[in-house]
C-alpha cells in the first residue's frame, strides 16, 4: 500500500513519493535510517502543507500569516491582551525593527493599538482590538474545521497517541536545540 497519492500532474510538477525519496536518499547516502527519515520527511511535508492551507485561510481573512502570530501572541497573553513591542518581539524571535514595522502595519489596519503606558509614558502597549479579536476568532473557527478534517482517519485513541508521541519529539528538540523558537530570519 503507497504512503501516499500523488498530487494531480496537472497542478504542477509532481514531489517524489516518501518512499521515492528515501529510496534516493539512500542510494545516496547508505547510512540513513530509513524509518527515521520516512517520520522526519513527512512531518516536514505536513508542516509545510498546513502552513500553506493557514496562509490561505488568514489570507482569506485579509490578513497575513504575520499579523496571525501577532495576533495569537497576544492573546496567548491574557486578557487585556497588552504587550509591550519588545516583549512581541522576544516571544515571536523577531528584531525590534521588523517588529515596529509589523505593529505599524497591523495598527494602521485597525487590528491593535500602541499607546503610551500611563504608568510609565516611556514604555509602548500594543492592544489587541475588538477588531483584532475578530480576525484571531475568525481563523481560529477556520483552522478547527481544517484541522478537524485533518485528523477525521484516526481514531481518538490514535490522536490522543499521536499528540504524545509528537510532543515525546518536540521535547527533544526543545531541550537539545533550547534557541530553536525563534527565526533566523524575519518573516516581513
Amino acid at each position: 500500500m503507497p504512503t501516499e497519492t500523488p498530487a494531480d500532474a496537472a497542478s504542477g510538477p509532481q514531489e517524489p513519493t516518501l518512499d521515492e525519496q528515501i529510496a534516493a536518499y539512500q542510494r545516496e547516502y547508505g547510512d540513513l535510517d530509513p524509518q527515521v527519515e520516512k517520520v522526519v520527511s513527512a512531518l516536514g511535508r505536513l508542516n509545510r502543507r498546513m502552513n500553506v492551507a493557514y496562509g490561505r485561510q488568514v489570507a482569506a481573512l485579509g490578513i497575513s500569516n504575520a499579523e496571525w502570530e501577532v495576533l495569537k501572541t497576544l492573546v496567548l497573553s491574557g486578557s487585556p491582551y497588552r504587550l509591550g513591542p519588545g516583549e512581541l518581539a522576544k516571544r515571536l524571535g523577531l528584531t525590534p525593527a521588523a517588529m515596529t514595522h509589523r505593529i505599524d502595519r497591523m495598527a494602521s489596519e485597525g487590528l491593535v493599538t500602541r499607546d503610551r503606558d500611563e504608568n510609565n509614558r516611556v514604555r509602548v502597549i500594543v492592544e489587541l482590538t475588538d477588531e483584532g479579536r475578530t480576525k484571531w476568532l475568525e481563523a481560529m473557527r477556520m483552522a478547527t474545521t481544517f484541522e478537524e478534517d485533518l485528523l477525521q482517519d484516526l481514531a481518538p485513541d490514535e490522536r490522543g497517541l499521536l499528540g504524545e508521541l509528537l510532543i515525546r519529539v518536540l521535547r527533544r528538540v526543545e531541550h537539545d536545540q533550547p534557541d530553536a523558537g525563534g527565526r533566523l530570519t524575519d518573516l516581513d
